[in-house]
């Protein structure tokens, strides 16, 4: 029998040892785009590298009370959640499984349980999400809607009922 997300789901704070982990699934966010152009694995993982540390400086500087969290699946790394609350919101700064921890049903619940606890403050849920990731559609599914277009990103915004 398969376990529901809430038996085998952790969040843990990230520590300075979560870094090589950290980069791994950054670099698993970018796999697909980066299968299209005619670079070397070192060139790959070079410029995975600095675009990681690029993101990983911008999500400290830009939000300064953000928590950030380790995904874990029976103990064992599987992605991460950054997130930030705010008075009227709680912002998803990022969400990200490994590939083999995707389609399990585990983003979904932790999106559900974000979502459950803005309800239950009266606020709303946001993230920006690329026009071309996958997940759009779960985040669609789960009742987000796109209010705003940023270059490459869709401003996401869910609304609990009132």
């Amino acid at each position: 029998m398969t376990k529901a997300p809430a038996e085998v789901l952790r969040l843990r704070p990230v520590a300075a040892e979560d870094e090589a982990f950290l980069r791994k699934v950054y670099a698993s966010t970018r796999a697909t785009e980066l299968a299209q152009v005619p670079w070397s694995a070192e060139q790959k993982a070079a410029f995975c590298d600095m675009q990681f540390t690029a993101q990983d400086t911008h999500y400290r500087a830009n939000f300064t009370q953000a928590e950030y969290w380790v995904i874990e699946r029976e103990s064992v790394p599987a992605g991460r959640l950054y997130m930030e609350r705010r008075d009227a919101e709680i912002h998803v700064i990022d969400i990200a499984l490994l590939p083999e921890h995707q389609r399990s049903g585990f983003g979904t619940y932790l999106l559900k349980e974000l979502m459950d606890e803005a309800a239950a403050e009266g606020k709303k849920v946001t993230i920006y999400v690329e026009k071309f990731n996958p997940a759009l559609k779960l985040y669609q599914r789960l009742g987000y809607r796109h209010v705003e277009e940023l270059g490459v990103y869709y401003l996401m915004e869910w609304l609990p009922a009132r």
